[in-house]
């Protein structure tokens, strides 16, 4: 029988209701409680580490979170990370990249509704995530969620109430999970030990373009980030509107040694600055490209990468490798 360690960060799948609205408050022993049918195929120890709304989660608890996995990994034979949904795609791409070539499954799973109503998808998450942790084909991180496994630099919350909160971007679900049955359609080799990373560099910016917004704004910000990735229109450009447009302000800061990256504010598809001359003109610039990559494996990643060398070569380099799947069109 797999031993398996749950790892409780807080999240909707552990609150409950208060004169204030939801609040996590149900310990990770507690939740273990709720889905007595996991003790017929897996052993589960607990452990609390977190216990937010995970609209409080920063690249520190992701860092907490790899850390508590590296100090135990000899002991489990999987792990799965009961999480808030709403940051749960950037915790997911976090750790992607903190932990990598894991021939153990990590797991982050979470519910749209808390695990003691009555109808709620918590328990069969955490079912599905503790079933998966077990499965000998199951390595790397993932989220498993309304049945669903998606790879975690894939993973993005798509819709804010229903069940079905998430979908894999740009990419398929490497698994299905109904009925106690786990069906893969993707699935790779993986042995060794893994590589642990400990440090990220969160001075990262997105910016959202919107019609007539001043490129002002990044000068006034551009001596408190490292790297800004710019979520532009369509398959990808930027504003031209001469010595006061965006292209000047962007060959600015690239100037200046920054880090410019363009996505775009398509989901689906992915970016090619090569199509027009807006996103032509700006990739002459010196600009990387997202291309098919999520904005939360691109976020994490440039945090991972910049906390590893701040050679501007290398780190083309690396944002262009790719890890677990974030990437597939360079």
């Amino acid at each position: 029988m797999k031993k398996i360690l749950l790892i409780a960060t807080g999240g909707t799948i552990a609150s409950k209701r208060t004169e204030n609205g939801l609040m996590p408050l149900i310990l990770s022993e507690e939740l273990l409680d709720y889905v007595p049918a996991a003790r017929e195929f897996c052993e589960v120890e607990a452990l609390q580490l977190l216990n937010l709304d995970s609209t409080n989660i920063t690249p520190e608890h992701w860092i907490m979170m790899a850390n508590a996995i590296e100090a135990r990994y000899d002991s489990f034979d999987g792990f799965v990370i009961c999480h808030g949904t709403d940051t749960m795609a950037f915790t997911a791409a976090g750790l992607s990249y903190l932990i990598q070539n894991s021939p153990k499954p990590i797991v982050l799973t979470g519910a749209q509704k808390p695990i003691d109503m009555e109808n709620t998808d918590a328990r069969i998450n955490l079912l599905d995530s503790l079933r998966y942790a077990c499965c000998g084909k199951a390595h790397d991180v993932s989220i498993v969620f309304g049945g669903k496994v998606i790879a975690g630099t894939r993973a993005r919350k798509m819709r804010a109430k229903s069940y079905s909160a998430f979908d894999s971007i740009n990419f398929p679900h490497l698994a299905s999970i109904q009925d106690e049955q786990i069906v893969h359609y993707i699935t790779s080799e993986c042995s060794g030990r893994p590589a642990f990373y400990h440090e990220l560099n969160s001075r990262v910016f997105l910016l959202k373009l919107i019609p007539g917004l001043s490129p002002e704004l990044l000068t006034l910000i551009e001596d408190s980030y490292d790297a800004f990735i710019i979520e532009g229109f369509g398959v990808g450009g930027l504003p031209d509107n001469g010595e006061k447009g965006f292209l000047r302000a962007v060959e600015r800061l690239v100037e200046r040694g920054k880090i410019v990256v363009m996505a775009t504010q398509v989901v689906h598809e992915g970016s090619d600055m090569t199509v027009y001359e807006v996103g032509h003109l700006a990739k002459k610039k010196g600009l990387m490209e997202c291309r098919d990559m999520t904005l939360e494996a691109a976020v994490a990643k440039l945090m991972w990468i910049l906390a590893q060398t701040s050679d501007l070569d290398r780190i083309r380099a690396m944002f262009n490798t790719t890890i677990r799947y974030d990437l597939l069109f360079t």
